[in-house]
């Protein structure tokens, strides 16, 4: 369970990660800030999904 956390403690908030990659740690909210509220856009057939409160972007 430690190597889990240590995936989520060092979130880069440059890089867009994919969620079968990096999957929400409670459904729905962002990893970092636990918040509700997402930009959301589809660009090239992949739905992306931004954080409003810290900008953490996924893949969807």
């Amino acid at each position: 369970m430690k190597n889990q956390d240590d995936k989520y403690a060092n979130i880069d908030l440059n890089k867009i990660y994919e969620y079968s990659d990096l999957p929400d740690k409670k459904a729905g909210r962002c990893d970092n800030c636990d918040s509700v509220k997402f930009k959301s856009s589809v660009k090239g057939g992949k739905f992306l999904r931004e954080c409003t409160n810290f900008g953490m972007k996924k893949n969807i």
